[in-house]
C-alpha cells in the first residue's frame, strides 16, 4: 500500500508538471480534459514500471469525480437523505432547482469524469510505444485503464445520458469540439471496454486497489441491469457467484471503515486512500464534525422489525421505543437520537428527523478538525452484496421467482450480525411483489452509498418517489420533473464547444 501511495503521488507531480509545460500554447478547457501528445516521450513507456505508474495515474483520477467519497451526498437526491448544507449544490437540485448555471455537482461529475477518460485515453494512445514490458503484463494493464474508463463513461451516460463519446485523444481543441453520441452508443462503448477487461484481468479477489475480473464482471452487470438486459446481466452475475472469488462479509458496520476492510472478500472495487497524506476530509469533517446528511423518516420507517414484517405488521413495533427489535442495519447506518459520541457535535435539534449517518463514521477516532485527517478508509465502489441483488433481480425479471432468487436474497439478509428471516416466500410470490421486495431490500442494504438515486431512475419511479415525500424542511420541498431524468450540460462547457446541444428541457 505504501509502494502504492509513493507512485500515486509521484503519477500526480508528472502529470501536473506536463500540463504546466504544455499549457501555454494551447486551450486552457481543452487541457483540462484533453491532455496532448506531447506529454509523452521517449523517456517513458521504456519499463513495466513507468506503464504502471501511467496507470496509477489513471486510477488517482477517480478521486476528483464522484467516484469516491463524496458519492454518498447523492442520497440527498433521492428518499433517503437531506443534504442541509446544501453540499455540491444538492440540497438545490433535490428541490428541482437544476439548470446549466446550478454548478457543484453537476460541474464536478462532468469535468471530473472527462478528466479520467483524457487520462485513460492519454494511456491508451501511447501505450503501443511500451518496450521491455511483458505482453501478459500490458494487456492487464489495459484491462485496468478499459475498466476505468467505463466506469466513468458510465456515470456520465447515468448523470447526463447522451454525451460526447472520446474514443480516443482528440487531435487539437477544435476537433474535441464535437457533437454528443446517444446513450446507446456511449453504453456499447462501456460494454466493449467492460468485455477486453474481463478477458485481461487476473481471475482473483480484489485486493491491492487493482480492477480484476470480477471487478469488471460486477460492474458490467450494472451496466446490463441499466439496459434492462435482464438475462444478460442474470447470467454475467450467476458467473461470479459460482466463481466463489468472493462472499458477505460477517460485519455489516465494520465494513465501511479501516477495520473492517482489510481481507475483505465482499469488496470488489473501491477507490482506495492511504493516510497521513492520501485522506478525504471533507467527508469526515461532514460525516462526524457537522453531519453529512440528516437521513429522512421515510427511509428509518422502511426498515423492518427483526422478525422480517414491516412495522405496520409486526407485534414487535413500539411507537415508543421505535428503534427496538428493527433490522440491525438501522443501528449501523443510522446514529440515533440517543447516541452520544464523544467528541462529535449533536446536530439532531434542528434536523428534522433527529437522526443522522452512521455509515462510515469510526466513532473511536473523536471528530475534531485534526482528526479529519484521519479518514483514509476506502470508498466501496462495488461490493458482492450488490451482485447477489443484481443477480436476484435480473432472474427474477427474466423468469419470475424461483429458488436461485430467494437464495440470493437470502445470503444478503443471513449475514452474520444481520440475520435477517428469510424471504417470505408465500407472500412474494410473483414477479411483481418479489420486484418490489428486492427494491426494497436495496434501499436498506445499501442505504447512504450513492447508489439509491440511480437505482431510483433506472426504474423509472424517481418522480412518483420524491414528489411522494413530505416537506423535508421550512418551506422546502422535494420536487422531480420527467427532465430531471438527465442533468443539463454546464453553461460552460456549452460555451467552450459550439457543438454541444443542451439536454431536452433545459
Amino acid at each position: 500500500m505504501q509502494i502504492m501511495n509513493i507512485k500515486n503521488k509521484i503519477a500526480f507531480y508528472i502529470t501536473g508538471i506536463l500540463m504546466i509545460l504544455i499549457s501555454f500554447s494551447c486551450d486552457d478547457e481543452f487541457l483540462e480534459k484533453n491532455p496532448l501528445d506531447e506529454i509523452s516521450s521517449e523517456a517513458f513507456w521504456n519499463s513495466e514500471d513507468d506503464v504502471e505508474m501511467a496507470v496509477t495515474g489513471c486510477y488517482a483520477r477517480m478521486k476528483n469525480t464522484f467516484l469516491n467519497y463524496q458519492r454518498g451526498y447523492l442520497d440527498g437526491l433521492s428518499d433517503n437523505g437531506l443534504d442541509y448544507w446544501n453540499i455540491y449544490n444538492i440540497q438545490t437540485m433535490a428541490l428541482g432547482t437544476i439548470n446549466a448555471n446550478t454548478g457543484g455537482v453537476i460541474n464536478d461529475v462532468y469535468d471530473g469524469c472527462y478528466a479520467g477518460i483524457s487520462q485513460c485515453n492519454f494511456f491508451m494512445g501511447n501505450v503501443d510505444n511500451a518496450i521491455n514490458v511483458d505482453e501478459s503484463v500490458l494487456n492487464k494493464a489495459i484491462g485496468e485503464v478499459r475498466f476505468l474508463r467505463a466506469l466513468f463513461y458510465f456515470d456520465l451516460v447515468n448523470c447526463f445520458g447522451d454525451v460526447v463519446l472520446y474514443k480516443e485523444t482528440p487531435e487539437s481543441a477544435d476537433a474535441s469540439k464535437t457533437t454528443k453520441s446517444t446513450s446507446a452508443e456511449v453504453l456499447d462503448f462501456i460494454n466493449e471496454d467492460l468485455d477486453y477487461a474481463i478477458a485481461n484481468l487476473p481471475d482473483e479477489p480484489y485486493s491491492n486497489g487493482h480492477a480484476v475480473k470480477g471487478s469488471a464482471m460486477a460492474l458490467k452487470t450494472r451496466v446490463l441491469l441499466t439496459e434492462e438486459k435482464w438475462s444478460e446481466a442474470a447470467t454475467v452475475a450467476k458467473q461470479i457467484i459460482d466463481g466463489g472469488k468472493f462472499g458477505v462479509y460477517d460485519n455489516y458496520a465494520n465494513m465501511f471503515i479501516n477495520g473492517g476492510q482489510i481481507g475483505n472478500n465482499e469488496i470488489m472495487f473501491s477507490c482506495d486512500y492511504l493516510g497521513p497524506d492520501d485522506y478525504h476530509s471533507i467527508y469526515g469533517m461532514n460525516i462526524e464534525y457537522t453531519a453529512h446528511i440528516f437521513l429522512t423518516q421515510d427511509l428509518m420507517d422502511a426498515y423492518e422489525c427483526n422478525d422480517g414484517k414491516s412495522i405496520s405488521e409486526s407485534s414487535l413495533y413500539d411507537p415508543e421505543n421505535p428503534y427496538d427489535n428493527r433490522d440491525p442495519r438501522l443501528k449501523a447506518t443510522i446514529r440515533l437520537p440517543e447516541e452520544n459520541w464523544e467528541g462529535f457535535y449533536d446536530y439532531t435539534t434542528f434536523n428534522p428527523t433527529g437522526v443522522l449517518n452512521k455509515k462510515g463514521a469510526d466513532t473511536t477516532i473523536p471528530a475534531t478538525y485534526s482528526n479529519a485527517y484521519l479518514n483514509d478508509w476506502n470508498w466501496i465502489l462495488l461490493r458482492y452484496a450488490d451482485v447477489l441483488l443484481m443477480y436476484a433481480e435480473a432472474q427474477n425479471e427474466t423468469a419470475g421467482p424461483d429458488q436461485s432468487v430467494y437464495d440470493a436474497i437470502d445470503e444478503v439478509r443471513a449475514r452474520p450480525g444481520i440475520d435477517m428471516p428469510p424471504v417470505d416466500q408465500s407472500k412474494y410470490n410473483t414477479k411483481e411483489s418479489l420486484r418490489d421486495f428486492i427494491r426494497h431490500e436495496r434501499r436498506i442494504e445499501f442505504a447512504v452509498e450513492g447508489i439509491r438515486y440511480f437505482d431510483l431512475k433506472r426504474w423509472h419511479i424517481i418522480g412518483d418517489v420524491i414528489n411522494s415525500l413530505p416537506e423535508v424542511f421550512s418551506g422546502g420541498f422535494y420536487s422531480f420533473d420527467e427532465k430531471h431524468y438527465h442533468w443539463p450540460f454546464p453553461q460552460s462547457e456549452l460555451d467552450r464547444n459550439p457543438n454541444l446541444v443542451q439536454t431536452d428541457g433545459y
